[in-house]
């Protein structure tokens, strides 16, 4: 009979195909096109500090600007290893030559839209065939001056991609067999499901570039408009995609990206053999993108939110209490959060044991242990009970307040009875 009642306990699962996979980040990229945001290179330069902590092997910007300019050559002056600084230019060589100026970048992806909307109505193009001949043009130029390339296939879930975009694939592949193939969902339209069909079947289109086009390096890049980023991404990698493009806190437009804390964590923690990233500086990461970006993250938002490792209610508590792996999916530690035990209008007595019982070693200096017979540790939950059913109060109780009862009831009016607590010499 198998016991889980450790994280150690639980199995880890495999990627079917065993590839090695990595993270390309579009923070700095797409999340600073996000809807008021504007990043200056101070921001750009702790973002990738924090990257760099992390251990994320690369990082898109753009050079277009003089702050993406000035924003590049600092990171390249770093002389990381990782994140590689990667660039970022639409199909023509004027784009590829701002990547060639920023002296140092190896990598640059190159945009290639390939849904007949965004062919006819975005870029003004007759046909497919012209959109082809710019695409194949610029991976060209890109490689005639030796640069390594990405292919940045957009909106390719809603695309004619047995018509068009396998074809057009096919020619980068012989131009540049490296070339990364970077599967776009641009408005989040593709499903997670093998038995999905074109165009919105990320596994089918996964395995259609691996198997019958032989890609090497597939890339998904998943943008969140139905939810589906983070499902979409590891279906990716589930069916052989070796990179995904995120960003942190899924930034970007529209409703974002797929949150890249979240692909780090589930790698780690749930899929044997990846202990390759540093997690514990995403919850400080997280805390300044609030505060650097104006951006609000919510309480429970996953990996991050101020809710994560808080709890309240009775059962939960008490749970956590005596195994944190009750009601704990990882530890705090590892993604540098901290466990917060709360009092409120759902508590339970053993909560407020454990947090009365601390406050009084702290305030005396001695070990205590406090009984749950013991009238005080009643006194005080009768009168947070009065907090919420007489005074309707709706917020939590603070540390604070829980110091005022316990020097209230356990020292300024101390009952000493041996069968209400026990002395511990520390």
């Amino acid at each position: 009979m198998k016991l889980y009642k450790d994280y150690d306990d639980l199995p880890k699962i495999k990627l079917p195909l065993g590839q090695e996979v990595f993270i390309s980040d579009s923070t700095i990229r797409d999340g600073s096109q996000m809807p008021g945001i504007v990043m200056s290179k101070k921001q750009k330069m702790q973002i990738f500090e924090f990257l760099h902590k992390i251990g994320i092997e690369k990082l898109e910007s753009f050079v277009f600007n003089p702050r993406d300019k000035e924003s590049v050559k600092e990171m390249l002056k770093k002389g990381y290893e990782y994140p590689e600084v990667t660039g970022w230019a639409r199909a023509n060589p004027a784009d590829i030559d701002l990547i060639l100026e920023a002296d140092g970048i190896k990598e640059t992806g190159i945009l290639m839209s390939v849904s007949d909307s965004h062919i006819i109505d975005k870029m003004g193009l007759p046909d497919r065939n012209a959109a082809e001949e710019k695409y194949i043009d610029a991976i060209q130029y890109a490689v005639d001056h030796g640069l390594q390339t990405r292919a940045h296939i957009e909106d390719m879930t809603r695309a004619d991609n047995h018509g068009f975009v396998y074809p057009l694939i096919k020619k980068i592949i012989g131009i540049d067999p490296d070339c990364t193939i970077r599967l776009c969902d641009t408005l989040g339209m593709g499903i997670p499901f093998l038995s999905v069909e074109e165009p919105y079947g990320i596994p089918q289109i996964v395995q259609h570039l691996k198997n019958e086009i032989g890609v090497k390096n597939i890339e998904t890049h998943i943008h969140d408009d139905f939810g589906l980023g983070v499902a979409n991404t590891l279906a990716g990698y589930w069916y052989g995609a070796n990179w995904s493009s995120l960003t942190f806190l899924g930034i970007g437009e529209r409703a974002g990206n797929t949150e890249m804390e979240k692909i780090l964590l589930f790698l780690q923690q749930r899929v044997e053999g990846f202990d390759k990233y540093n997690l514990k500086a995403v919850t400080e990461f997280a805390r300044l993108v609030e505060s650097e970006l104006g951006i609000r993250v919510p309480r429970n938002k996953a990996v991050v939110g101020k809710n994560i490792f808080a709890h309240e209610s009775g059962i939960h508590t008490a749970g956590v209490i005596k195994n944190p792996f009750t009601y704990e999916a990882y530890p705090p530690e590892i993604v540098g959060g901290k466990r917060q035990l709360l009092i409120g209008d759902s508590s339970g007595l053993e909560v407020l044991r454990h947090k009365v019982e601390e406050t009084l070693n702290e305030l005396i200096k001695v070990k205590t242990k406090v009984m749950k017979r013991d009238p005080r540790l009643k006194a005080i939950q009768a009168d947070i009970q009065r907090l919420y059913e007489k005074e309707l109060r709706i917020s939590c109780i603070s540390d604070e307040e829980i110091r005022g009862y316990v020097e209230k009831y356990f020292m300024f009016e101390p009952i000493v009875e041996a069968e209400t607590h026990e002395h511990y010499s520390l």
